[in-house]
């Protein structure tokens, strides 16, 4: 059951529900579009745990009068209260599992967009055709969800694939869903080139990095930036980029290099360059704070090192394997069509378990 201080820090989100109903009544808040949408998300967020916690508090009304009941004299009655008595404490054993998860910090990058950036990694030829098979996956994944998804710059490998490639990926609750695929996939097959039918392991880098919102982005010092324009490389006909309209920036401190060729226009691309720089910048130090919490709190879902190997996709047996997990799926066709749900759901289980455990621990 909920201890007192979780139940109070439940009564506390209540009260900010209500506050937050009230603001959103106000003309002046109505008006400002960008803390209007914040505190709608904040508020529908909320909105379930305030019904599960009237849900929560009605139970506990009904197994008291329903213990009562069990004392009656009239026999009926009592016996009838005795067969209440158990599916009342069911509800609240499930009520109390759900107003747990409530409790657990929410990340606000959760809600929004992701760049997806995949690299081709040890394997040569086949790495970056790996490479292209899971980007190919992560787009699927997101039209099945309904989310939009654009590729902002390839550099196709030379057999087909990628060397790297970066796409956007908006919708409602994109980070969420992928934050858990940032790592090193790895992939066991036989390429076509091979004339023995020897099985190859080569390997691609997945980064998931959540968009920064415009307000939230630091300025980026120019003098730390050297940007180079230079013709896109397309697949030629009617669609090659005839101007310098790619740009390419380079972080000067880190050494990070952007680059983006998708639109025909040089400022627009310049945008996005920046846009993917502040989010790799911002990623590095997300990274670096996680891996100080994960010192302190092993994280079972995996530290967000990039280096990490995550996943293997065996196409012999038709497997995938998350090795952070222990979870074995024989069902690689169709989680390289895109549906990766029945991968991305124990993974965020898990988390959410480990984060209840935290909680638990940190509230005795």
């Amino acid at each position: 059951m909920l201890s007192d201080a979780l139940f109070n820090r439940l009564l506390a989100l209540s009260e900010r529900y209500e506050e937050i109903t009230a603001l959103l009544a106000e003309p002046e808040i109505i008006s400002d579009q960008e803390r209007f949408r914040s505190l709608s998300r904040e508020h529908a967020r909320l909105s379930d745990l305030v019904r599960a916690l009237d849900d929560y508090k009605k139970a506990k009304i009904d197994l008291a009068s329903a213990s009562a009941m069990s004392n009656e004299s009239d026999p009926d009655l009592a016996a009838m209260a005795e067969e209440e008595i158990p599916l009342i404490k069911e509800r609240l054993a499930s009520l109390d599992e759900t107003l747990k998860l409530h409790l657990l910090p929410h990340d606000p990058a959760d809600d929004g967009d992701v760049f997806l950036e995949v690299r081709a990694g040890t394997g040569g030829d086949e790495a970056a055709i790996f490479a292209g098979d899971l980007m190919r996956m992560y787009l699927r994944y997101a039209d099945q969800r309904g989310w939009r998804s654009e590729l902002l710059s390839e550099q196709p490998g030379e057999h087909g694939g990628y060397r790297e490639a970066v796409a956007q990926i908006s919708g409602d609750g994109v980070y969420a869903a992928l934050k858990f695929e940032s790592g090193a996939h790895r992939v066991q097959r036989v390429p076509t080139t091979e004339t023995q039918g020897r099985v190859h392991t080569s390997a691609a880098t997945v980064a998931v990095m959540p968009v920064v919102p415009e307000a939230e982005a630091v300025t980026l010092d120019p003098s730390t930036l050297r940007i180079d324009t230079f013709r896109a490389s397309g697949a030629g006909g009617q669609h090659i980029n005839k101007t310098d309209s790619a740009i390419r920036i380079t972080h000067l401190p880190t050494g990070m290099v952007v680059e983006c060729q998708d639109e025909r226009s040089q400022h627009k691309n310049r945008a996005r360059a920046l846009s993917v720089l502040a989010a790799r910048l911002a990623d590095q130090e997300r990274q670096r704070v996680h891996a100080e919490q994960a010192a302190t709190r092993k994280a079972l879902v995996g530290s967000g090192d990039r280096s990490e190997r995550i996943r293997t996709y065996n196409f012999p047996q038709g497997r995938v394997t998350d090795h952070r997990i222990n979870l074995t799926l024989y069902q690689l066709d169709r989680v390289l069509a895109g549906d990766l749900d029945p991968v991305i759901v124990p993974l965020r289980q898990t988390d959410q378990a480990d984060q209840l455990m935290a909680l638990a621990n940190g509230s005795h």
